[in-house]
């Protein structure tokens, strides 16, 4: 199992290109099952995630061809993103097998699609990062709103519209707690619904307001993405499009703290600086210059220290849990205390531990953690748990003194595409070589 090694120390200077939203681009490539007529999706990132989802639609029937790119992504010697012509003339499966299925949660968005394209769907309980219970079952209660008979059997979640209607029926579904995955498969199944469907308590994520244009591109008819209540007047058929997927927030908010962590200053190329509010105001409080030139944002360390800041994760448009652990590291080096509070997930703070055996000094108790500075970090051998939690321990690498040795990096694969490579070119002293890499978790909790 391959591991990586950090020599910390070096203040990150350069460029740094960001890559297309993995959780924009996996809803959007389930939703080219919606229609046979082929959908384009350009700036796809290259992640283990895209390669497992593209993996799935292979398997159902659809067809995935590299093509050419419409505007090269291109900073310095690196290239990133790439373009796919999705076709999903004829499918030839409705089911999603726990085999394709395990490795990445968002394979439960072909549910949506699969259900409003051929009726019914059996799509096995998903896996994914090993953070907290995260059910199903707000899907399932937005799908049976729609009309459709759903019940779990066998791991399976089995789907379909009921004998007599060819299709799902347009609904008010009301989410008790806001979701991200339900909203965007409650959208795409009830784009090819008979009449008006209403999303209510809707997700606001700009993923979903991504997923929003992409459909209306195709022909769908949605209204009122990122806000809470989303209105879908269903259509009979979709047509051909052609899709941009929007800029990886937490991309860029990773890389925006390790400019900050290490004392650097970098332009983020391509970041769209609305899309993190929350998150670049804490850097900002904490002492950061952050300078948003359209699609650049300039990031630049405090020259006297960070200060810390308390934050508390919150759906869109707070700050984003998946910005969290890094946030960590950054106040696990700041002067003074800083509170972090997680509200989304119940078991988010794997990470503190191995922070710990680098020095931090972090208490946790229930949803929060207590961080209180400490001079400076020092390398140690850790071990990643999830996504976000080992992309932390990277940056707390770039800014410890000594080597730092990340093991798991299967992890980091999923969700920052050429991340070494990113890093290398403004500074950083980082490697990934062969190793044992100590027993996983198993891919269900990659």
């Amino acid at each position: 199992m391959d591991q990586l090694r950090i020599r910390g120390g070096r203040p990150l200077n350069g460029r740094i290109p960001i890559s297309g939203a993995k959780n924009a681009a996996l809803p959007l490539l389930a939703a080219s099952l919606l229609s046979p007529h082929p959908l384009v999706l350009d700036n796809v990132p290259a992640l283990a995630d895209i390669e497992s989802m593209l993996a799935l639609l292979a398997h159902l029937g659809g067809t995935a061809e590299r093509v050419p790119p419409a505007t090269p992504a291109t900073v310095g010697t690196l290239a990133i993103g790439a373009s796919y012509r999705l076709c999903a003339g004829a499918l030839t499966s409705s089911e999603a097998p726990y085999d394709l299925v395990r490795k990445m949660r968002a394979s439960v968005l072909v549910l949506g699609p699969l259900l409003a394209r051929t009726g019914r769907a059996r799509v096995s309980l998903p896996g994914g990062c090993a953070i907290g219970n995260r059910p199903v079952d707000l899907h399932v209660k937005a799908l049976t709103a729609l009309g459709a008979e759903v019940t779990l059997d066998g791991g399976y979640i089995e789907a379909r519209v009921p004998a007599g209607r060819t299709r799902l029926t347009g609904a008010r579904v009301v989410f008790p707690i806001v979701s991200v995955g339900a909203t965007e498969n409650a959208m795409m199944a009830a784009a090819l619904a008979d009449g008006r469907s209403e999303l209510v308590n809707a997700a606001r994520e700009p993923e979903i307001v991504d997923l929003a244009t992409c459909l209306n591109a195709m022909g769908a008819r949605v209204s009122g993405a990122g806000g809470d209540t989303i209105v879908i007047e269903g259509v009979s058929d979709l047509r051909p499009a052609r899709h941009r997927v929007i800029p990886d927030r937490i991309e860029t908010g990773t890389f925006a703290i390790a400019a900050a962590l290490t004392g650097g200053r970098v332009e983020l190329v391509g970041a769209r600086g609305e899309l993190i509010e929350a998150v670049t105001d804490a850097l900002r409080q904490a002492g950061v210059t952050v300078e948003d030139h359209s699609d650049t944002l300039l990031i630049a360390a405090p020259p006297d220290g960070l200060n810390g800041v308390d934050v508390m994760t919150e759906p869109y448009p707070g700050f984003p849990t998946d910005l969290q652990a890094q946030f960590m590291v950054l106040m696990a080096v700041a002067q003074g205390a800083a509170m972090v509070t997680e509200t989304i997930f119940e078991n988010r703070f794997m990470h503190v531990p191995e922070l710990a055996r680098m020095g931090a000094n972090i208490n946790v108790h229930h949803a929060s953690a207590l961080v209180r500075g400490v001079p400076g970090l020092t390398g140690a051998p850790v071990m990643a748990t999830d996504l976000r939690a080992s992309v932390s321990l990277v940056l707390a690498g770039l800014v410890a003194s000594g080597e730092t040795t990340v093991n798991r990096v299967y992890h980091l694969d999923r969700g920052y595409e050429c991340l070494v490579e990113k890093l290398t070119a403004v500074g950083a002293d980082i490697t990934r070589v062969g190793g044992s890499g100590g027993a996983g978790m198993g891919e269900v909790a990659a």
